[in-house]
């Protein structure tokens, strides 16, 4: 007869909520997550998600780093793995090793790192493959 069918629901499973460290926090260890992050205090350790991370302004990460997206204005040095998209904001400084899909960086930005661009290599190697396959083809079909 009667329903709570009016109340809201809370869904436990959902990641909607970003987790924050906030401007004045230190966080020494590991963190590990479904969601997003947003950093604008100190973080040393390790962090691993399957979502996005944002370093603010006042933000700063030293360790390591594996997310999907990642969005910097302040600091990192470390070991950053970004599976997608990683955009350096003009006061971004990021030094270290970073591996990522994408890449793209702001006038202004600081990007001392070694850096290895997955997919891109990938991409080449299968165009560069054909072309030389097309080019031995025509070759094959000329007579002397």
């Amino acid at each position: 007869m009667f329903t709570d069918s009016k109340s809201p629901k809370s869904n436990l499973n959902s990641f909607s909520q970003q987790n924050t460290i906030t401007q004045g926090t230190k966080f020494n260890g590991d963190l590990i997550s479904e969601g997003d992050f947003r950093i604008e205090g100190l973080v040393s350790g390790s962090i691993t998600t399957t979502g996005k991370v944002v370093i603010g302004k006042t933000g700063s990460v030293d360790g390591t780093l594996f997310c999907k997206n990642a969005d910097f204005e302040g600091k990192f040095k470390g070991t950053l793995t970004v599976s997608e998209m990683l955009s350096l904001r003009g006061s971004a400084h990021v030094e270290g090793e970073v591996q990522v899909s994408k890449l793209a960086v702001e006038p202004g930005a600081t990007f001392n790192a070694n850096c290895l661009m997955k997919r891109a290599v990938k991409e080449l190697k299968k165009e560069i493959s054909s072309t030389n396959l097309s080019k031995n083809i025509s070759k094959a079909g000329q007579s002397a």
